[in-house]
């Protein structure tokens, strides 16, 4: 419950929508509340129904224990939808979806922050940077030639992708395996020994878009990266 509160602070964009879903859920209770009145003064209703509305306890004390039984289910349904739905969307099971709520929301708001440079030094600024804002875009240098990025360049013409697949990398939201995957490289086979899938990969969907920053683009979104990575 203490951490459901920090739904409410500012900046997160749920107090205006939690205000307007209860202002409906008051004016559908009215609405209801009309309908059942109206039809209480003019149709004969059975015994039982004066029963299941409490008649037989003052109005006053009846509105206010109806109104406590309407808060209680209303704590457990979202208690209820943070556990269950919001979990499934979120992609937690540990319990802490509100905390990743909030900081997704933290960051949206944090600094805009524009690196530029390339090599091991530029994905490792990007992993820190990344805890703070997801305002982030990585202008990266096309002049690497060593490596898988080199061969990948000098046989397909096309920009080495090895600085960009680190930054990817960096910024990335997505599961361990997924960064294993596009840091793993083959030792095995005269074609294939030395490059990284991560490299092939992107080599790949520049092909398939036909651009290499449309690549990038597509890349980053399998990798669920925060921010962008340029040329």
């Amino acid at each position: 419950m203490i951490d459901l509160m920090k739904l409410l602070r500012p900046g997160m964009q749920i107090k205006r929508w939690v205000l307007l879903l209860a202002v409906g859920v008051v004016l559908l209770s009215l609405g209801l509340a009309y309908i059942l009145v109206h039809l209480y003064r003019s149709q004969p209703f059975p015994e039982v129904a004066a029963v299941v509305t409490l008649q037989f306890i003052d109005r006053p004390v009846r509105g206010v224990l109806f109104i406590a039984i309407g808060l209680a289910f209303g704590v457990v349904a979202v208690l209820r939808l943070h556990q269950s739905l919001l979990a499934a969307f979120v992609g937690r099971r540990d319990g802490k979806v509100v905390q990743t709520i909030y900081n997704y929301r933290a960051r949206q708001r944090g600094p805009k922050v524009v690196v530029i440079g390339g090599g091991t030094g530029l994905s490792t600024a990007l992993r820190g940077l990344k805890e703070c804002t997801s305002n982030l875009t990585a202008v990266v240098t096309v002049a690497d030639d060593g490596g898988s990025s080199g061969r990948l360049r000098r046989e397909l013409g096309v920009l080495p992708p090895g600085d960009f697949r680190n930054c990817m990398v960096a910024l990335a939201d997505s599961e361990p395996l997924m960064e294993n995957l596009f840091q793993h490289r083959f030792n095995h086979g005269s074609a294939l020994e030395g490059h990284s899938f991560g490299n092939l990969f992107i080599v790949a969907m520049s092909e398939v878009t036909g651009n290499f920053e449309r690549a990038l683009q597509e890349s980053s979104r399998v990798l669920a990266v925060r921010g962008r990575v340029l040329p």
